[in-house]
C-alpha cells in the first residue's frame, strides 16, 4: 500500500513541479522538463530530474533560475499537494533532452542523405 501512495505522490509531485516551473517561475528561457521524480519512502526528500533544450547559455541561466527559485517551487509544492510534511526538493539537472535532440538531427541527416 506504501508503495502505490509514494507512487502517486511521485506522479502528482512530477505534475505539479512541471507546472509550477512553467507557469509561475520568471527568467527561464529554454525549454524545460521534468524527466523524473524520485521521493525518499517517508515523501520527505524529493530529487527532481530535469532537463533544458536550448543554447548552452540559455541551459546556464536556466539551471540559476531553478536553483534560486528551489524555496518559491516547494511553497507552491505545498499549497498544491496535501501532505503532512512538504518534501525537501532538489534539482538535478540531465542532458537527456539535448542528447535526444542530437540523435534526432542525426536520424534526420541520415533518412536525407547528408551523412553516409
Amino acid at each position: 500500500m506504501t508503495t502505490l501512495r509514494n507512487e502517486r505522490v511521485r506522479k502528482e509531485l512530477m505534475r505539479d513541479i512541471s507546472e509550477i516551473l512553467r507557469r509561475e517561475i520568471r527568467g527561464l528561457e529554454g525549454v524545460v522538463s521534468v524527466v523524473d521524480v524520485e521521493i525518499s519512502h517517508d515523501n520527505s526528500f524529493a530529487k527532481v530530474i530535469y532537463s533544458v533544450l536550448g543554447s548552452p547559455e540559455q541551459i546556464e541561466k536556466d539551471k540559476e533560475v531553478i536553483e534560486k527559485n528551489t524555496g518559491r517551487v516547494r511553497y507552491e509544492v505545498g499549497k498544491r499537494i496535501r501532505l503532512r510534511l512538504t518534501p525537501e526538493i532538489k534539482f538535478v539537472y540531465s542532458d537527456g533532452l539535448e542528447q535526444g535532440s542530437k540523435v534526432l538531427d542525426l536520424i534526420d541527416k541520415i533518412s536525407k542523405g547528408e551523412i553516409k
